[in-house]
C-alpha cells in the first residue's frame, strides 16, 4: 500500500476491523517513512457490478465516483459528509441489489437527485444541471421554477 502522505511503499497494520455487515475489512496503516496513519478498506473482489451510461456504454460501478460528484455538488454547503457517505452507501446497496448485475446511470441520478432534493437544494440543483445536461438557460430555469412551485405548496400546506 502507498502511503498518501508521502507515497513511500513500507507500512504497517496497526488496527484491523471488518465492518457491522462483514463485507469490508477497515485496515489502519501507519507509514514507516513519514510515520502518519491512514485508513485503507479491503473487500472480496467479485464479479463486477456495472452501470449502463446513456450512450450503452458499461462500466464498472465506482462509489468514489458517486461520492466524488456528490462533493462536487455541496461545495461550500452545509451538508455534512456523513450524509454523502451514508447517500453513497445506500445508492451502493442499489446497484447490488441488481438481479442482472447492472443499474442503468438513469436509475441512479434519479435516486441520488431525490435524496439531493432533501438535503439541500442549492446542490441538487448544482448536480442536475450536471446529469440532466440542460441545453440551455429556459431548461435550466424550468427546473428552478419547479423547486420554486414546490416550495410555495409546502409553505401553503404549512399555513393552512
Amino acid at each position: 500500500m502507498r502511503c498518501p502522505f508521502c507515497a513511500a511503499r513500507e507500512d504497517r497494520v496497526v488496527d484491523s476491523r471488518e465492518s457491522g455487515t462483514g463485507e469490508l475489512i477497515r485496515r489502519r496503516r501507519q507509514c514507516n517513512r513519514c510515520h502518519r496513519r491512514f485508513t485503507t478498506y479491503e473487500r472480496s473482489d467479485e464479479i463486477p457490478y456495472m452501470v449502463v451510461k446513456k450512450d450503452g456504454r458499461r462500466e464498472r460501478f465506482d462509489r468514489q465516483k458517486v461520492l466524488q460528484g456528490l462533493l462536487k455538488a455541496c461545495e461550500k454547503r452545509p451538508v455534512p459528509t456523513a450524509k454523502l457517505e451514508a447517500l453513497v452507501a445506500e445508492v451502493e446497496r442499489f446497484v447490488l441489489e441488481s438481479p442482472n448485475r447492472e443499474r442503468a446511470t438513469s436509475e441512479i441520478g434519479t435516486l441520488l437527485m431525490s435524496h439531493l432534493k432533501k438535503l439541500d437544494k442549492v446542490a441538487y440543483v448544482r448536480f442536475a444541471s450536471v446529469y440532466l445536461d440542460f441545453k440551455d438557460v429556459r431548461e435550466f430555469l424550468g427546473e428552478l421554477k419547479g423547486l420554486l412551485g414546490e416550495r410555495a405548496r409546502a409553505e401553503r400546506e404549512k399555513k393552512g
